[in-house]
């Protein structure tokens, strides 16, 4: 009380009061828009925007460099693997392996028809997984069956072609890019 001289109602009011009663608040940008246009900007789903974001500017250099266009066809194969697919192809130490795959379904689709089918036996379930993942990067249909002969049976890994549209092999095998991946230059 010594310190501070005695305020007067005015005062008290314009210090300590809350906007209502004090001074007054100049109104904000948002108390001046309408309710649906404040919808509009509330509601809007950043990931959306910057997906669209990315897609133009990804289009815009698509056009520019001829490398940009295999990577693009690289990439919408590489999305049509599962993603648990995807992680064992990529923590897989069986480059060898997949190589041989890829081999075997490239000259597949190069030299056989639709009609056509490549029966491969696969016993190992990891190794089927990991033909399955090339299947599907290369966009052609693989079922595993169960053959029995006699005593014991055998998983037979069929695979064809899908009878709508043409497969379009990309520039960039799956094994180069798994070998880039892990050495850390894609």
């Amino acid at each position: 009380m010594e310190l501070v001289p005695r305020l007067n109602a005015e005062e008290v009011r314009g210090l300590f009061a809350p906007p209502p009663w004090g001074d007054d608040v100049p109104p904000s940008a948002f108390c001046m828009t309408n309710v649906g246009e404040w919808d509009k900007f509330r509601t809007i789903d950043m990931d959306k925007e910057a997906n669209i974001i990315g897609a133009l500017n990804n289009s815009s250099m698509k056009k520019k460099f001829h490398a940009d266009a295999d990577k693009a066809a690289f990439l919408s194969a590489w999305r049509r693997v599962d993603c648990r697919t995807r992680e064992a192809l990529r923590r897989s130490f069986l480059s060898d392996l997949i190589a041989s795959y890829e081999d075997c379904i490239r000259t597949f689709i190069q030299e056989r028809g639709h009609g056509d089918v490549l029966a491969l036996q696969v016993q190992d379930p990891f190794h089927r997984l990991l033909l399955h993942g090339v299947c599907e990067f290369y966009n052609v249909v693989s079922v595993t069956v169960t053959q029995s002969k006699g005593a014991e049976s055998l998983k037979v890994t069929r695979i064809k072609k899908k009878k709508t549209g043409v497969v379009e092999l990309p520039n960039i095998t799956l094994s180069n890019f798994l070998k880039m991946s892990k050495e850390g230059i894609w």
